[in-house]
């Protein structure tokens, strides 16, 4: 038998299932590739194949397109595998190599910074990977058509390094709806189509338009819903509306994923409360209740893994964590020793808090308070927090350092948050400003390193004592007491100057009283409290009655309607402006 026509791939760390866990997965392939040998788990590379050699599971994205293609072409003529097995299937007959690409050059949010701090000009596990594909001897040898997609294909269009990697197709954007004539323009080799295909909003499909998919993601992944509406500048997904998928289209793509070994469900979504959200983002909790007791009765499905939540609904309405935590907490994997539940288990989703300055918050992202407005936005994390904590939702929080006008009494608006969360349960990763592709501040510049100010280091490394002292307790820090002012003599000052001292050996253990004088948080005679925090407001009154006020940018699902009518007729236009 020949060589398949295509052939669909994505780096290890992408697909990777390592401990069940997105964040660890995500954090893993910040490492940097040089040093991956000696700071990583071999397993986490370690991915299973069939007998025949097709991957087991790979990210969602790249089994949409595996789905889309088999609309056209046989299971003969479309394979998915991993890195190792490219020469395997790649030949004289293969026309098109499709990659999967979510971070190929190592530059969005965590991933650029983890990997230079350990030294200049070094790239992370998974833009190695990335590499290795694109420049793969059987790649070279046969010559097909290379096209990159994925959330970070955009990277390469940014850096202009398409002809370096004898990419032909680019593609940006929600490819369900104009995937077959695109893909056939493709194949044919159209010299009117447009090396970088970027997909107008004009071309987002409907969830009627969107396929389940025919084989297992990674983590099982299933899509409950699509787009947020929030606004926030520097997100993509924010400024496209949020779609709920059909209870039976996520129902078979959970069945889908649980009969080819799946044992975990991940819900993927930009938000979990906006799932069959009703005006003005009100959370429609029996409709999380009912798809919740349908998913985990999934034969074969045993634990269920959340992806993102927002905090304002959780401080609006706090029922709904109340009424979703014994159909969440009790099937999760996660456990964690000061959870109360009987087998210690607690679930972590994702929350961006991004910064505790009212006033960046008000600039770049008001519409992820609603209700709220942005000088309440302190409370509304404190309050929510505690609401989370008490009911075993330890939520794993992202902050970004250098958002555009960062000022010093920014920073220390966000110490100030971080203080106040000392003795919250959950984990606290600071990234740096990256500007996305497809966002209102794309153009804006990234936050870098070597401008880091002394304030923003200690809100690095103080993010990082938390997290270790609540995965590991305290006694943890003992171990970088020693490595840690090596680190800084040798490498560290020489990278980024004195300002990263002082926080580093906070980092370490160093007790604060011989520190107050460089620091701006003083933690001296604080130990942590494994009780649950309790925020200093017991109500917060909401500061707006409607999304549609003056100055909140957002978009909810009832204006879906107004949405969908125009979508249908520029989507043809769009596909033609591609030419």
């Amino acid at each position: 038998m020949g060589s398949p026509k295509i052939v669909l791939t994505a780096s290890a760390s992408e697909a990777s299932e390592w401990r069940h866990s997105i964040w660890q997965q995500m954090l893993s392939a910040t490492i940097p590739a040089k040093h991956a040998h000696k700071w990583r788990n071999p397993e986490l590379l370690i991915n299973e194949s069939w007998p025949d050699g097709r991957a087991k599971y790979v990210p969602n994205g790249l089994r949409m397109v595996e789905t889309l293609l088999l609309r056209e072409y046989s299971e003969d003529d479309v394979v998915v595998c991993y890195l190792e097995n490219l020469e395997k299937f790649i030949g004289p007959e293969t026309k098109v190599v499709a990659i999967h690409a979510h971070n190929p050059l190592g530059i969005s949010y965590a991933t650029d910074v983890y990997s230079k701090i350990a030294g200049k000009n070094l790239i992370p596990v998974n833009a190695a990977e990335f590499l290795k594909i694109v420049k793969h001897p059987v790649i070279e040898k046969y010559r097909p058509k290379i096209v990159i997609g994925g959330p970070g294909a955009w990277q390469l269009e940014r850096a202009e390094r398409l002809d370096e990697f004898n990419v032909d197709y680019l593609i940006d954007g929600e490819i369900e709806k104009v995937f077959s004539d695109l893909f056939k323009r493709m194949m044919e080799g159209d010299p009117t189509l447009e090396r970088i295909i970027k997909l107008p909003k004009s071309t987002q499909p409907t969830v009627e338009e969107i396929p389940v998919v025919k084989h297992r993601s990674t983590f099982g992944v299933v899509e409950i819903t699509r787009g947020c509406g929030r606004g926030c500048q520097f997100c993509g997904p924010a400024t496209k509306v949020g779609r709920s998928f059909p209870l039976e289209h996520i129902m078979e793509s959970a069945r889908v994923n649980a009969r080819e070994g799946a044992t975990e469900i991940m819900l993927a979504t930009e938000d979990m409360f906006l799932y069959e959200q009703e005006a003005n983002f009100e959370t429609n909790i029996p409709a999380l209740e009912t798809m919740l007791r349908n998913v985990k009765k999934v034969p074969g499905i045993e634990t269920l893994q959340m992806s993102h939540i927002t905090m304002a609904p959780v401080v609006k309405d706090p029922s709904i964590i109340e009424r979703l935590t014994p159909l969440i907490v009790p099937f999760s994997h996660v456990q964690h020793k000061e959870s109360t539940d009987a087998d210690h288990r607690m679930t972590d989703p994702i929350i961006g808090l991004e910064t505790g300055s009212s006033r960046l918050f008000d600039i770049f992202m008001k519409g992820k308070a609603y209700p709220y407005k942005a000088h309440q936005w302190r409370d509304v994390v404190l309050k929510g927090m505690e609401t989370l904590n008490k009911h075993n939702w330890f939520p794993f929080c992202t902050f970004i350092i250098g958002l555009p006008g960062e000022t010093d009494a920014d920073t220390k608006e966000s110490l100030n948050l971080l203080y106040d969360l000392r003795d919250a349960k959950g984990t606290f990763v600071p990234t740096f400003f990256v500007p996305l592709e497809d966002t209102r501040m794309q153009k804006k510049e990234s936050a870098k390193l070597i401008e880091m100010t002394d304030l923003q280091w200690e809100f690095f490394y103080t993010c990082w004592k938390y997290n270790l002292h609540f995965w590991k307790g305290s006694a943890s820090t003992m171990k970088f007491s020693l490595g840690v002012p090596l680190y800084y003599y040798m490498l560290g000052r020489k990278l980024f100057g004195n300002g990263i001292k002082y926080p580093l050996y906070r980092f370490a253990g160093v007790p604060d009283r011989f520190m107050r004088k460089h620091l701006y948080l003083d933690f001296t005679g604080f130990k942590r409290s494994k009780d649950t925090m309790h925020a200093p407001v017991d109500e917060i009154l909401p500061g707006f009655k409607s999304v549609r006020e003056k100055g909140l940018n957002m978009i909810d699902a009832t204006q879906l309607h107004h949405i969908g009518s125009s979508v249908s007729a520029a989507a043809g236009e769009a596909i033609q402006a591609a030419s």
